[in-house]
């Protein structure tokens, strides 16, 4: 593979001096970003000048190669944002603050900081038994399908596929799976990263700190079998707010993505013939299908960012220190360079869904992600093996979000189940 940083450098001048900046947003984003990829890639190439919200200028990086080298260089491209140098421009109500405001979180540390922090975290992972974690899953699962199986209808967004991740990863973080609480904490998370039209994202991360802040400190007077007791007990020593901002890391890590992962995948299953003729039962579709929705449709589009750390140069554009790179890992996942027939391979799994380098999700985060959605999809076709779209294919539509790639809804029938 070419190193993207030798590439010949464009005209200097950060992104604010480019006139041909796009906006990220608006309906074509929504609905059809590959197009927009697509576009951007010719008329840019892997690096191209966007505008945030606010009209903040950030670099989009599009190619595969040029995502790779950007989370494989830590030393030129590093996660602290108090590098940017935008921040002059930044009101503090910024949409993206949640994604952008330093925080002493996982996410953000560097160098052998960050292996500490990750080693915490992977270790934590680590003590969460994958079979107990399928049984578990299949649980929650058969108690939703039960809430809407003797209807033979459902909408399966809100009612299954958000649902079942967000019990299981509070479950294993030792919080209970259900109540007002819990309901509230995912609702905040869930606005905190993906605001919808009056929501307040800044005020909502505040209040997951706070649920979260308490569950640390019922964890330290009595801990339990879960992630976070097994955090507060590492050997590393890690102090309750480092926990609490590692702890927002990991939730908000493994339930949204986990939730659109699980309907972009029965999506797919549900509106492409491919799988259509051997998906009740056939546990290898379901497998290919879950990869494949990886590459097409993964649940994490883009994500911001890294900052320069200095001067550089990437795919033919001059970096500036300081500048703001946001990661296009859908791009990225259907660069032609690496998929030169527009056909993409469901069995290979080199997608950059979890990112890469040593920023990537923490081992063995996507086992766990894994498991979840395919537990999610498998015991819901095999619960209701005749379940069909409720809409036509094309009349499902898209979240307005340029980070993350769900559905607004997913209405299906079946034939009512009797319990």
């Amino acid at each position: 593979m070419t190193d993207p940083s030798s590439a010949q450098p464009a005209p200097p001048g950060c992104p604010a001096h480019h006139a041909d900046a796009v906006r990220l947003g608006g309906l074509e984003y929504q609905q059809t970003p590959a197009q927009l990829y697509r576009a951007l890639r010719r008329e840019h190439g892997a690096v191209a000048p966007v505008l945030l919200d606010g009209d903040i200028p950030a670099w989009l990086v599009l190619g595969y190669s040029e995502v790779t080298y950007v989370t494989s260089h830590d030393e030129l491209f590093a996660r602290d944002s108090r590098r940017w140098n935008q921040w002059e421009n930044i009101p503090a109500d910024w949409p993206l603050m949640p994604y952008v405001g330093y925080q002493p979180s996982v996410l953000f540390t560097e160098g052998d900081e960050h292996r500490r922090r990750a080693g915490v975290i992977t270790e934590a992972l680590e003590g969460v038994d994958q079979f107990e974690l399928a049984r578990n899953c299949q649980l929650i699962a058969d108690r939703l399908i039960a809430d809407f199986a003797g209807s033979g209808q459902a909408e399966l967004m809100t009612g299954y596929a958000h649902a079942l991740p967000m019990r299981a990863v509070v479950q294993m973080c030792g919080m209970p799976t259900s109540g007002e609480d819990t309901r509230q904490l995912v609702e905040d998370l869930r606005i905190s990263l993906d605001a919808a039209e009056g929501d307040d994202p800044v005020a909502a991360y505040g209040r997951v700190g706070e649920r979260l802040r308490q569950l640390v400190k019922d964890k330290r007077v009595s801990p339990g079998p879960d992630v976070t007791s097994r955090m507060l007990l590492h050997p590393a020593g890690l102090t309750d707010e480092e926990i609490v901002q590692d702890l927002i890391s990991v939730i908000a890590a493994a339930q949204q993505p986990t939730a659109n992962w699980i309907c972009n995948t029965l999506r797919l299953l549900l509106t492409d013939e491919r799988f259509a003729v051997n998906v009740s039962g056939g546990r290898l579709s379901v497998g290919e299908a879950l990869n494949e929705a990886l590459w097409l449709d993964t649940p994490t589009q883009n994500f911001i960012g890294r900052w320069a750390v200095r001067d550089t140069q990437l795919g033919g554009r001059q970096i500036r220190a300081g500048d703001c790179l946001v990661l296009g890992l859908a791009a990225a996942n259907t660069d032609p360079q690496i998929w030169p027939d527009s056909h993409v391979g469901a069995e290979n799994a080199a997608h950059l869904s979890f990112s890469n380098g040593e920023h990537r999700c923490p081992y063995p985060a996507p086992l766990l992600a894994d498991v979840m959605a395919r537990t999610a999809v498998e015991t819901l076709l095999e619960r209701l093996p005749d379940l069909v779209l409720s809409v036509e294919p094309e009349e499902l539509s898209w979240r307005p979000s340029i980070w993350m790639r769900g559905l607004t809804a997913l209405p299906v029938q079946f034939t009512p189940v009797v319990h």
